[in-house]
């Protein structure tokens, strides 16, 4: 039992909070409000587990399913709401450019502090730091935006790549950096996984409003407060990722020299020189090899320990 709880506090923890338990959430929602109205059909009633004890294992076990379908599904489901998937060329454009322009919105707000408490332009600030430095690197939505801008935080600063960089950074950055990133993103994964799961209940209670003796006002009613919810669980994922952010750039951070020490490589004392060295990992990372590698990586390169040679002592003369 002592193991079976490690796992689950463990890397299985991300996993139960952030897919299963919104999972388990929205199926509640569907078994309790849209169930009973296809129970009423035969076709369902047949299959339908018949006491409350199976009815809640059916629930713990579908929920269970769904976590980890979502969970590998969830590149995906972050992309479409980051604007990178399914998104239309005109869509993707006309999203940048709004997003841009709030950006530059909130950045003349800050530079004209009049009027304003200390704690509003605070709260501007926070607004602001939810997008890239770089404006090339603009997403058309807003969380797409506040993941952005941690993904080019390594390479803005110190030209590290952490997105082709990413596991060589995991595996060198100390381990309660690599804890903070996980339960951090967990929150974010919560509520994009009970947004998805809103969506989906909300369409087939509207879609279950067709069927014969449906319980229309209840279905028409957890359908409303279901879309009501969406735009409030996609802001709460927006604000989550403030702590996720903080976590990834800690890890850049306190990962650089362990990183750079695991490939064989000397930090360099200048930054300047430092950027050029990480500049040069991700190109070797993501290019083919050049034998021009050899000599770009030379002032970077760790000496080899020289080899030990044990001392050879006169042999014993005889005993006098």
């Amino acid at each position: 039992m002592g193991d079976i709880a490690k796992g689950v506090l463990g890397g299985g923890w991300a996993l139960v909070v952030g897919w299963i338990l919104p999972a388990a959430l929205n199926l509640a929602v569907f078994f309790f409000a849209v169930a009973p109205s296809l129970r009423r059909t035969a076709a369902v009633e047949r299959v339908w587990p018949s006491s409350a004890s199976q009815t809640t294992l059916l629930l713990l076990c579908t929920a269970v399913l769904f976590g980890i379908v979502l969970n590998a599904l969830q590149t995906p489901l972050y992309r479409i709401l980051e604007g990178y998937l399914l998104w239309p060329r005109g869509a993707y454009d006309r999203g940048c450019r709004r997003q841009r322009a709030r950006k530059e919105r909130i950045a003349d707000l800050i530079t004209r502090p009049e009027g304003r408490t200390s704690v509003q332009r605070a709260l501007l600030r926070e607004q602001l730091a939810r997008y890239p430095a770089d404006d090339d690197q603009i997403a058309p939505t807003r969380l797409g935006n506040a993941i952005r801008r941690f993904e080019e935080y390594g390479h803005n600063r110190f030209r590290l790549d952490t997105q082709v960089l990413w596991n060589e950074l995991s595996a060198a950055a100390p381990a309660q950096a690599r804890r903070q990133v996980e339960t951090a993103r967990t929150s974010v994964d919560f509520f994009v996984a009970l947004l998805y799961g809103h969506g989906v209940v909300a369409t087939l209670a509207l879609l279950t409003l067709t069927s014969a003796g449906a319980e229309r006002s209840l279905l028409i009613v957890t359908a409303i407060a279901l879309c009501a919810l969406i735009p409030l669980w996609y802001r709460s994922a927006v604000y989550s990722t403030d702590e996720w952010a903080a976590a990834v750039r800690a890890m850049v951070n306190l990962g650089r020299k362990p990183l750079a020490e695991a490939l064989g490589l000397v930090l360099p004392q200048q930054l300047a020189k430092e950027r050029s060295m990480w500049q040069l990992v991700t190109r070797m990372s993501r290019r083919p090899y050049r034998d021009a590698a050899d000599t770009a990586f030379a002032p970077y390169r760790l000496a080899p320990p020289e080899p030990h040679c044990p001392s050879h002592s006169p042999a014993p003369g005889p005993e006098v």
